[in-house]
């Protein structure tokens, strides 16, 4: 009898000069709600809002995902290994559309990176990076929407690198969100703007 672990396809990857593969598959709740668990309740996920989560909790709320017509969860993998937690949603069918003037082409995320073990240079910036090139490489997305908390400075100063415009602030039941947009040319002119930042060279 055959025991191997099924996991999900591979949907998307990016080579990454000098650190690797990083990849993208479908959550395989049964296999990764552990370490899924494991990242949720570290005290560097407290905007996730489940650091107090059972692991039941957690995968709970995961099954529920996976229900929803709407809503998909990709696990991120850096050279196989996971790496990051990434929400994909359609805000037409979300109640973050009563908060603005939603678009059909609208999509929004939610990521969640791994605690890092060891510091590697740019690398928050190569995952964010290798999920809007996956996000906008669906012709069906016209502009990626955001909503982290208000005090996630770090979130927004990423957000922003990567061509995000802060529109308003909001609040929501749970938390009180900063809403922005990045629509395909204001990624891409961003990535542009920080390949060129990073070619100059140093006198």
């Amino acid at each position: 009898m055959n025991n191997a672990v099924i996991r999900p396809s591979i949907i998307f990857y990016k080579t990454i000069k000098g650190l690797g593969d990083i990849s993208l598959r479908l959550l395989d709740i049964e296999n990764d709600i552990e370490i899924i668990h494991n990242w949720v309740t570290k005290p560097y996920a407290t905007y996730w809002g489940m650091q107090d989560h059972t692991l039941e909790e957690v995968k709970q709320a995961y099954q529920q995902i996976i229900e929803t017509e709407h809503h998909d969860t990709f696990i991120g993998l850096l050279n196989n290994e996971p790496i990051f937690l990434m929400e994909r949603y359609q805000v037409l069918k979300d109640p973050i559309s009563e908060y603005y003037d939603a678009k059909l082409g609208d999509y929004g995320m939610h990521i969640l990176v791994s605690p890092v073990e060891k510091r590697i240079p740019n690398f928050t910036w190569h995952v964010f990076t290798t999920i809007l090139d996956y996000l906008f490489s669906n012709p069906t997305v016209d502009r990626i929407v955001v909503e982290p908390d208000v005090r996630n400075d770090k979130i927004h100063i990423l957000n922003k690198k990567a061509g995000f415009v802060y529109h308003k602030e909001v609040e929501l039941p749970h938390k009180k969100a900063a809403l922005a947009f990045c629509e395909r040319v204001s990624y891409h002119n961003a990535v542009k703007a920080e390949e060129h930042k990073n070619n100059i060279p140093k006198n």
